[in-house]
């Protein structure tokens, strides 16, 4: 993947970026991951040619489902 200590540079090399259905309007405030990869890329959707943050896939899985168990509820 090209990735440095878990970062990729330009994240526009990678493929399969998606947002969240649960992201809403033009808010900004959005992120992207990127499917079919063995770790997860992570990027800020309103830097499609920035830097992204990689993941190990299990460390990812367990993030989502703390966020989704309401572990990090404001």
């Amino acid at each position: 993947m090209g990735s440095t200590k878990g970062i990729v540079s330009d994240s526009s090399i990678l493929t399969g970026w998606y947002k969240s259905s649960h992201s809403g309007g033009d808010q900004g405030e959005c992120l992207e991951v990127a499917r079919g990869h063995a770790h997860v890329p992570v990027r800020d959707s309103k830097r499609p040619t920035g830097p992204a943050l990689v993941f190990p896939s299990q460390t990812w899985s367990a993030f989502v489902a703390a966020v989704r168990s309401g572990e990090f509820s404001a």
